[in-house]
């Protein structure tokens, strides 16, 4: 099945939603490909962390251990849509991509479990490109006109980024210390999560 194919049939829910199938079904799986220091901050309770890049890892395996109930979120929706287009390419039939954020399903009433606070990687990515295009534009006036050099790669960045729906500066922020407050799950620890 081609990512196109997939992307036709991915089936969407809102907060609203989750939190009423939650309700009638409190072990429906609900997996977040956010990465670990954002699933620490606030995560849907019961919620699976299984972020993207190691559910990219083991596509195959996980979409045979999951049923077309699974629910797959993160802040906004478009990694768990790349998730699910992922897993349904492995063969998984049916399951459901969050189109809102955690913070959405809390204001409907779901319960969710807070830690440390860290911003979520799409505020990080769009304070650091806002702060390098600013710091281009004004380095590029007071310095040297080639300054403006950085600006122009970091608006080059975001329309590759929107063209491929992947993003190298998140991938890049994701080392940063405040980050990597929350170890990332091994595959073990996940298959051994979703046996429960």
């Amino acid at each position: 099945m081609s990512p196109a194919a997939t992307a036709e049939t991915t089936k969407t829910i809102d907060a609203v939603t989750l939190k009423s199938l939650l309700e009638e079904n409190p072990n429906l799986t609900v997996i977040d490909v956010r990465n670990p220091a954002e699933f620490e901050s606030v995560h849907i309770a019961g919620s699976h962390n299984i972020p993207l890049p190691l559910l990219s890892a083991h596509t195959v395996e996980l979409a045979a251990r999951l049923d077309d109930g699974v629910v797959l979120l993160c802040q906004s929706g478009v990694r768990a849509k790349q998730a699910h287009e992922r897993l349904a390419a492995a063969g998984l039939q049916g399951g459901q991509v969050l189109t809102e954020s955690v913070d959405d399903v809390e204001k409907a009433g779901g319960s969710v479990v807070r830690g440390r606070q860290v911003w979520d990687m799409e505020r990080q990515v769009r304070f650091a490109a806002g702060s390098l295009v600013g710091l281009g534009l004004l380095a590029g006036r007071v310095a040297s006109p080639k300054f403006r050099v950085l600006a122009g790669g970091i608006s080059g960045g975001l329309v590759f980024s929107a063209l491929s729906n992947t993003c190298a500066m998140g991938k890049a922020l994701a080392y940063l210390p405040w980050n990597q407050g929350a170890s990332e799950p091994s595959w073990e620890d996940v298959q051994a999560n979703l046996d429960r």
